[in-house]
């Protein structure tokens, strides 16, 4: 996964969002063959291209765009089974043709990356969009909705739907998601999943890389000394929650965490 560590780091921006994202999916499949779904997006993108002939411009892209993924290929969004982790990994989106919105929008921006269109992936709490933006054409595309098209007001508006957080018209929820950010969210995403399913192990896999992505946010310690313990690893659990309330020392569970650090010390103390 070190091409995946080195852009999560920031050490290099050169993996492809596609990559980053099937080897993000090998927690789920250990041993996944990346290269066949990256000729499956190799393959819509050519497919596309033949569509495109003799159209020219933005709208003209995205209207062909969106017949060819969203009609003729069937792609969709996972409502019925939203959490299901394999709606976060790429070669299953690829292969089932449905999936969450920023996996649907990894494939939208990927084939699009290809063929050289000015689309950027938009983080909106709650949801996430794909852009179109060019100095004559611009289009917010809901991947989610079958590539339904959005003005700013309705993005702001499926925002404090999409979280049901009374958010407000800001133009900043706005801006484009580098690889990295669109990464770190999926990374996000599959550990909640995963928290979930009490699928522990795979959690510790998706906390060691968001650990290693930012080693100053306290949060990601505290959730891994919590899988520690549940997977009764008490010296990592204890070295990783004191490393959340050091980070992090007005957190208002420090009293919660405390007692938690006293318990572990006790029992570490009973086996010597």
């Amino acid at each position: 996964m070190q091409p995946l560590l080195d852009l999560l780091t920031g050490r290099s921006e050169e993996p492809t969002l596609d990559r980053a994202a099937l080897e993000l999916a090998r927690i789920e499949y250990p041993s996944l063959d990346i290269e066949p779904f990256i000729g499956i997006l190799d393959s819509y993108a050519v497919e596309l291209s033949e569509r495109l002939a003799g159209r020219s411009g933005g709208a003209g892209y995205v209207e062909v765009a969106n017949q060819y993924l969203f009609g003729e290929l069937g792609f969709t969004g996972n409502a019925g089974n939203y959490y299901d982790p394999r709606n976060s990994c790429l070669n299953e989106v690829l292969t089932a043709r449905t999936g969450i919105p920023i996996a649907l929008a990894v494939v939208y921006l990927e084939i699009g990356r290809r063929l050289a269109q000015p689309l950027y992936g938009i983080g909106l709490p709650g949801h996430f969009l794909v852009q179109y933006r060019d100095a004559d054409f611009a289009a917010f595309i809901d991947v989610f909705h079958g590539g339904r098209l959005l003005t700013m007001a309705e993005c702001f508006d499926l925002a404090r739907q999409s979280s049901g957080v009374p958010l407000s018209d800001d133009p900043r929820m706005l801006a484009p998601a580098s690889k990295r950010q669109i990464v770190t969210r999926m990374l996000h995403n599959l550990r909640g999943v995963y928290f979930h399913r009490r699928a522990y192990g795979k959690a510790l896999q998706t906390l060691n890389l968001l650990v290693a992505a930012d080693p100053h946010a306290a949060e990601e310690y505290k959730q891994r000394g919590i899988v520690h313990l549940q997977m009764r690893n008490p010296a990592a659990a204890r070295s990783d929650l004191e490393t959340y309330l050091r980070l992090a020392p007005e957190a208002p569970d420090r009293t919660e965490i405390e007692q938690r650090l006293r318990a572990l010390r006790s029992y570490q103390a009973g086996l010597n």
